[in-house]
């Protein structure tokens, strides 16, 4: 069953085209039209079957389209949502991917013109990867798409977007925008910062000299296999959800502090308790 007529996607990537890619498979859209700044990703998600056409200008690139997905790094989605909204139909919807919300819901939902309207999301999958030729259409299968609606929700537009995420295979929880940043910053974005930061803090170690990178085996790679993710998209999320990622920050700088001192200290029992709570808990998500 066509769910969408016409699905406008700006930012055809990982997130862009992998939601495009499920919901042509699925039969949930009839079209779907790319919409970027690098023709040559957009011209080549033509030739993988992703996209029906693209243009470059996104005003243009929106006429027409019942739905909007938004998958372009967080700090331009409002800039982009008040570009296109003078060319959106009426009824259009317009969703994101983005993984902060609070600051994307604000923003956006006050720029919909009458009878249009913005229900925010954030599908929590992805690799490091990107481009068109990065997405999949198994991304989402079995992963949580969390949607954020407002007092401002238009019912059936959150009824819309919803039922889109569990096409693609997603389990779609809703959640308030500040409790979606707060939940994130802990469980995806610090992450991201531990091991951006472990990266560089190898990297520029040099008691020893030589490229200790280089020495890097499958534990050190596993661990940063993240910091390889968009600079851009990181750099957008760091300023969007700042409270929330210092607050995070600080806590586990707490707990690093106590293994430090528990290392320091030669503590052998609370060494191993340490890490066997920490070997629990993560055991107990696989």
């Amino acid at each position: 069953m066509v769910f969408v007529k016409r699905m406008a996607v700006i930012g055809v990537g990982l997130i862009g085209g992998s939601f495009a890619r499920i919901l042509r498979e699925k039969g949930a859209v009839g079209e779907v039209v790319g919409i970027g700044r690098g023709e040559a990703n957009l011209k080549r998600g033509v030739e993988l079957g992703v996209l029906d056409s693209y243009s470059l200008d996104p005003c243009e690139g929106v006429r027409g389209a019942d739905l909007v997905f938004l998958a372009t790094p967080v700090c331009s989605i409002p800039a982009m949502v008040e570009r296109i909204a003078p060319y959106l139909e009426p009824g259009c919807i317009v969703t994101d991917g983005g993984s902060v919300k609070e600051f994307v819901v604000n923003a956006c939902e006050p720029l919909m013109p009458e009878g249009t309207f913005f229900v925010g999301g954030h599908p929590i999958a992805g690799t490091e990867h990107s481009g068109v030729e990065a997405s999949f259409s198994t991304l989402y299968q079995g992963k949580r798409c969390i949607v954020t609606p407002t007092e401002n929700t238009d019912a059936a537009a959150l009824a819309k977007v919803v039922e889109l995420w569990k096409i693609a295979g997603s389990n779609v929880p809703l959640m308030d925008p500040v409790q979606h940043d707060r939940v994130v910053a802990a469980i995806s974005h610090l992450p991201h910062m531990v091991a951006y930061s472990l990266v560089n803090a190898v990297d520029g170690y040099d008691r020893f000299g030589g490229d200790l990178l280089s020495f890097s085996a499958g534990g050190f790679r596993d661990f940063t296999r993240i910091a390889s993710s968009d600079p851009v998209m990181w750099r957008d999320i760091a300023l969007t959800n700042k409270d929330a990622i210092i607050e995070m920050m600080d806590f586990f700088v707490d707990y690093f502090d106590r293994l430090r001192t528990l290392v320091e200290s030669e503590d052998s029992k609370g060494l191993e308790a340490f890490f066997l709570n920490s070997k629990q808990k993560r055991d107990a998500i696989l």
